[in-house]
């Protein structure tokens, strides 16, 4: 029986890396074309969504911002950046109050430019940086920009040194670099003590799964119920609508289309440099295309049933 195309979101449970996820989704469903829309780390639990058969396609056309609660421990300082590593320093942590505490968070909020955990998946010179610093190389990472729309305290045990936050980010936001650079702020030391993520590109916990639950189920037929349509998952952008046979063979050939605005819905966030789903009369998805500049035409960028 063949699977289709879709997005599932898995629940993931700690231990497991987002390649194992994948792996296993792989097996339980018996496609071959799968993938991740970014790497949750193994001690990280919460959603990860998947993408199956063409919805591969369309992981870069999601929304990119993301959702965690995680909690911070003061006072320690490790080589990953969180309690897992190797502990490499200890100090005390202030007495602070949670709106002072707050306070220092704003450091973090908006745009902020972070140095990444040197065990992380970016790459350095072509080779993941993790790789590197497993076999003790010296290197350095450049400051990255990121964007923090979203942080809350929730949380603040003054005895244990833990503080407990939600924060609402772009993708490539590292929350052990948060950790670990709060810590140096209060002339302490950080590090991450445990992370969930409760939302990514769109998708959240009312929509998942476990892997294990798919198990149970006997896989494929239990996912169907779960797999999220690719259509579904492309609501954040604007719409144009192809209302004849010519057009969608002009589509299909990866010719540009001529804009009719009564064709054409906005979204809420429109740019014209920003992607655009094409749909039918019968609101089944062609593909991905963008207006050109003068906004007269819609050109093909991702075409199902290309001919």
């Amino acid at each position: 029986m063949e699977t289709k195309d879709g997005f599932l979101v898995i629940n993931k449970d700690k231990g497991c890396t987002s390649h194992d996820c994948v792996r296993q989704i792989r097996k339980l469903l018996n496609t071959k074309k799968v993938g991740h829309t970014g790497t949750l780390d193994p001690e990280v639990t919460g959603i990860l969504p998947i993408a199956i058969g063409s919805a591969t396609r369309f992981i870069q056309y999601l929304p990119q911002g993301k959702t965690y609660i995680g909690q911070i421990k003061l006072g320690i300082r490790t080589n990953t950046d969180d309690i897992h590593g190797e502990i490499i320093n200890q100090k005390s942590w202030p007495k602070i109050s949670d709106e002072k505490l707050d306070q220092y968070l704003n450091r973090f909020r908006g745009i902020i430019k972070q140095i990444p955990p040197k065990v992380s998946s970016v790459h350095v010179n072509g080779e993941r940086a993790y790789k590197k610093s497993f076999r003790n190389e010296v290197f350095e990472l450049p400051p990255r920009e990121v964007k923090i729309d979203e942080l809350t305290l929730m949380k603040w045990d003054q005895i244990n040194g833990i503080i407990e936050i939600k924060i609402e980010c772009s993708a490539g936001t590292y929350i052990r670099a948060i950790a670990r650079d709060l810590g140096e702020i209060l002339n302490s030391e950080g590090c991450l003590l445990q992370l969930k993520r409760i939302s990514a590109c769109g998708f959240d916990k009312q929509n998942s799964i476990k892997i294990s639950e798919i198990e149970k189920e006997q896989g494929e037929e239990s996912s169907k119920n779960f797999i999220i349509p690719i259509i579904s998952a492309l609501n954040h952008i604007s719409t144009f609508v192809l209302n004849n046979e010519e057009e969608i063979n002009f589509w299909q050939t990866g010719r540009a289309i001529k804009v009719d605005i009564n064709c054409f819905h906005e979204s809420k966030s429109f740019d014209y440099k920003k992607p655009i789903k094409v749909i039918d009369k019968k609101e089944t998805l062609l593909g991905i295309g963008f207006l050109n500049k003068d906004q007269t035409t819609i050109n093909p960028k991702l075409v199902l049933n290309a001919k």
